[in-house]
C-alpha cells in the first residue's frame, strides 16, 4: 500500500510556495481501471436525492374533468413557496433536510432522501392524490454539480444542467487546460473526504482512456495538477526581480565604462 503524504507539496527550488496538491509517495501513479461491468452501471445511474441538496417540486391538478388542462397548484421553483424571485441556483427550490425531508403544503413533513426524481415524482403524486383530483408532480435535482480545481483557465464550480457530466465537458466548461497542465495525471476525488475513491485519468492516450471511465458524478471534485516546470518558472520569476533591479542600476555604469574604452 502506497503511503499518503502530506496533501501539499512545496516547490524544492521554492520551500515556501505549494505547488502541487493531492500528492503520494510514488513518481508515476497508474491510471485507474474500470471494468466493462462497472462502467456501464456508471452510465446507467440514477442520481438519488440525498440530505442537504435542493429539489424543486411542482404539482399540477387537472382543472375539469372535461378538459385536459393542467393548472399549477404548487411550486418550489423560487427557493419558497409560490411567487419567489431567488433565481440562484445555491437557492432554487427547496432544502432537503438533514432527516432527508422537505415539507410541502397539504401533504406536510415527507422524507424523500435516498429516491431518485422519477421515484420521488410517483410518490408525492400518490400522496396528492388525497387532496387534488389528478395531480401530476415534477421533482427535479436543481444544485448538482463539479468541482474543478487545478491547472484550468477557470477553477471552481461547474453545475449539472443535463443530468450527466463528462470530464471532457467539465474541462471544456471551465475553459480547457493551462499550458502547465499535466495532462497524464488527472485526478477525480469521489466520495466520503476522509476516505475518498481516487481515480487517476491519463488524457493523452487513447488506451488508457479506454480502459477508465470518464463519466462524473455530482460533487466529483476534479484536480488537474501543474508539471514540474511551473515550479520552476515561478522560482525563476521570484528571483529575476532583483536581478532587474541590479541591472537598471548598474547599466549607466556599463554605459559610461564602454564608452571611455572607445573613445
Amino acid at each position: 500500500m502506497v503511503e499518503e503524504r502530506q496533501e501539499v507539496v512545496a516547490d524544492p527550488m521554492n520551500p515556501g510556495q505549494p505547488i502541487v496538491l493531492l500528492h503520494k509517495e510514488e513518481l508515476k501513479e497508474t491510471v485507474t481501471v474500470i471494468p466493462d461491468e462497472q462502467y456501464e452501471d456508471e452510465i446507467k445511474l440514477d442520481n438519488k436525492i440525498l440530505p442537504g441538496e435542493r429539489v424543486t417540486i411542482m404539482v399540477y391538478n387537472q382543472s375539469s374533468t372535461e378538459t385536459q388542462q393542467l393548472t399549477s397548484m404548487i411550486t418550489t421553483r423560487g427557493g419558497s413557496v409560490n411567487n419567489s424571485t431567488i433565481t440562484s441556483s445555491d437557492n432554487l427550490g427547496i432544502l432537503v433536510a438533514k432527516d432527508g425531508s422537505v415539507r410541502l403544503p397539504l401533504v406536510g413533513k415527507v422524507k424523500i432522501s435516498g429516491m431518485t426524481e422519477d421515484d420521488a415524482s410517483q410518490y408525492l403524486n400518490t400522496l396528492y392524490q388525497q387532496y387534488l383530483r389528478e395531480p401530476y408532480v415534477t421533482v427535479q435535482l436543481t444544485n448538482q454539480r463539479i468541482f474543478v480545481l487545478g491547472e484550468v483557465e477557470k477553477q471552481g464550480v461547474v453545475q449539472i444542467t443535463n443530468g450527466t457530466m463528462s470530464l471532457i465537458e467539465a474541462i471544456a466548461r471551465s475553459n480547457g487546460l493551462t499550458d502547465y497542465a499535466q495532462r497524464t495525471n488527472i485526478k477525480i476525488l469521489r466520495g466520503d473526504l476522509r476516505h475518498p475513491e481516487v481515480r487517476v485519468v491519463d488524457l493523452t492516450k487513447m488506451d488508457s482512456i479506454r480502459l477508465t471511465s470518464l463519466v462524473l458524478q455530482p460533487n466529483d471534485i476534479v484536480y488537474i495538477q501543474p508539471r514540474p516546470m511551473k515550479g520552476y518558472n515561478m522560482a525563476f520569476d521570484e528571483l529575476s526581480p532583483p536581478f532587474k533591479l541590479l541591472a537598471s542600476i548598474l547599466q549607466p555604469f556599463v554605459n559610461i565604462t564602454y564608452l571611455k574604452e572607445n573613445l
